[in-house]
């Protein structure tokens, strides 16, 4: 198993850098599940798709629901042209609005992030993208803003955020697997595997390492974690 208190950061490296670094390590895996999640909104938008062409044509709405029916068609166009999202089945499916809201959440919360993240570091601007593309730029510069300890925790409290937000719309309930052995730091038995993000976390909301810095000691939502490929049993 590795040594916690090494593995953060380089040997050369100071000190003072391991918290900004830790939290951009974090914020890579929740911009991983990001990048997993926000495709499946456009597939949760309307739950059907449109009759097949044999079918018998039904009969128009009753009127308490045409002007329904039209609203939801506009903001499925809308979608489409705003957010490029094509919305499966929305001339015959009613669209699910709290998707819609979600993908709008975290479409303007990443457009925004990017713009900071970029602000922050000195960067030009750069052209409009989708959502998963945007993602991928911002993990592309990870290195840069783990230099920044402010930066660092605030793409991570966002990542968190807008991860959170599609896992609540979507229903998700993440898979845990337990894991045998004793948290090094904590002395608990309170690991567990979390697939969806390739990781290794101990739950214990108490849990505190023997390192300062570390963002235990000053974040209530941090856990100590470690990849899954770097996890060994005792």
């Amino acid at each position: 198993m590795p040594d916690r208190r090494t593995t953060p950061a380089s040997p050369d490296a100071p000190s003072g850098d391991r918290p900004a670094r830790n939290a951009a390590e974090r914020a890579a895996l929740w911009i991983g599940l990001l990048l997993r999640q926000f495709p499946e909104l456009s597939v949760e938008l309307a739950p059907g798709r449109a009759a097949p062409d044999h079918r018998p044509t039904p009969a128009p709405p009753p009127a308490h629901l045409a002007g329904r029916l039209r609203t939801e068609r506009a903001e499925a166009l809308r979608l489409q042209q705003v957010h490029g999202l094509v919305v499966p089945g929305h001339s015959a499916a009613p669209l699910r609005l709290h998707i819609s809201d979600t993908i709008r959440d975290v479409t303007d919360g990443v457009v925004e992030l990017e713009e900071a993240v970029r602000e922050r570091l000195g960067l030009p601007r750069v052209r409009r993208a989708s959502v998963p593309e945007r993602l991928r730029r911002i993990a592309g510069l990870l290195d840069d803003i783990a230099a920044d300890a402010v930066l660092a925790a605030h793409v991570r409290d966002e990542a968190r955020r807008m991860a959170r937000r599609c896992a609540r719309a979507l229903g998700d309930t993440e898979t845990v697997v337990r894991v045998s052995g004793r948290c090094p730091w904590c002395d608990s038995v309170s690991l567990r595997a979390f697939p969806d993000r390739a990781a290794v976390l101990c739950v214990n909301p108490a849990c505190r390492c023997t390192d300062p810095d570390c963002g235990c000691h000053d974040d209530p939502a941090c856990r100590h974690a470690w990849a899954e490929g770097e996890w060994q049993r005792r």
